[in-house]
């Protein structure tokens, strides 16, 4: 969104949970032109339970705004939002602006922000906040980036890898580094996460050589036909749809491949990991973060 103009602010109340799951939503407003940019805040720390959740906006919004909003936050239903006008600034930026540096496994991700005091001991990226979710500092990237460091320190090598649902690109950067002579493929459905791909490829050094950046609506590009068979997929996006894609991932994949799959809440493990079994897919790890779980699968060699 654009400094200038009116900017106003959708504010409701929510749950920790549904805070945690728009953190992880690719694309919390589907088909609208202009969305409101989302903030999500814990006010009161001895209330953990109780959140606050913010939408601003190029100015005032209309009903069919409020409602999708409120949409986002079922605990809200009886709540009346608040609606007021604030001072115009770039909410995109300003809504992650103070996000603070994290630490997963060899991993450290930071924003420009907190560019002085980056550890020697660590593979480093500078991932700012902006217009792709997956700064690293949802539970979800956080834990994919713990799952990758795990399978290198397992001694694991993989030379075909895909990031599906990419994001910023992070989790395709980081595997990049992990295994030098590798090549990925990075996909998301939203074309500004391809832009946003590009620009952070270029600031982190990530070679276009042995990366391919794409629009696709889960793996449905021929450039996973042309690369594939992959022998590591990692899918961060939500549980619903990674059950309805488990068949075309799967389908992706070398056997004995590894797969990370998360964006799926510890409760919705179960019926995530039933899906990917029925095609051939046996658990092999774990890793919860908070409520949510990163699950780790192999494709088996043979079908019985």
């Amino acid at each position: 969104m654009s400094a200038e103009g009116e900017s106003w602010k959708i504010v409701l109340p929510c749950t920790r949970i549904e805070a945690e799951a728009l953190a992880s939503a690719t694309d919390p407003f589907p088909g609208m032109d202009e969305p409101p940019v989302l903030n999500t805040l814990e006010p009161d720390e001895s209330q953990p339970e109780a959140w606050l959740l913010e939408a601003y906006t190029e100015g005032k919004p209309d009903a069919a705004t409020i409602a999708a909003v409120r949409a986002l936050a079922p605990s809200a239903r009886r709540a009346k939002p608040l609606v007021e006008r604030v001072e115009a600034q770039d909410w995109v930026t300003l809504s992650q602006a103070g996000l603070e540096p994290i630490r997963a496994g060899r991993f450290y991700v930071h924003t420009a922000a907190h560019g002085d005091d980056v550890p020697t001991d660590a593979t480093v990226f500078r991932i700012e906040a902006g217009r792709a979710f997956g700064t690293g500092h949802h539970y979800t990237t956080t834990g994919c980036l713990e799952m990758l460091d795990r399978l290198k320190r397992q001694g694991q090598r993989y030379r075909m890898i895909a990031d599906v649902g990419t994001g910023t690109g992070l989790l395709a950067f980081a595997a990049m580094s992990l295994w030098p002579r590798a090549h990925a493929l990075a996909t998301d459905i939203d074309p500004v996460s391809i832009e946003v791909g590009y620009e952070n490829a270029e600031a982190n050094g990530v070679s276009l050589d042995r990366l391919g950046l794409a629009v696709a609506e889960g793996v449905d590009h021929p450039l996973y036909d042309a690369l594939g068979p992959f022998d590591l997929v990692v899918a961060n996006i939500l549980a619903q749809p990674l059950i309805e894609l488990a068949a075309s991932i799967v389908a992706t994949m070398a056997p004995g491949g590894t797969l990370i799959l998360a964006g799926l809440l510890t409760t919705q493990a179960a019926a995530v990991t039933a899906a990917y079994r029925r095609e051939g897919m046996r658990p092999a790890d774990t890793i919860v973060n908070s409520d949510w779980s990163i699950l780790m699968l192999r494709k088996r060699r043979r079908i019985r």
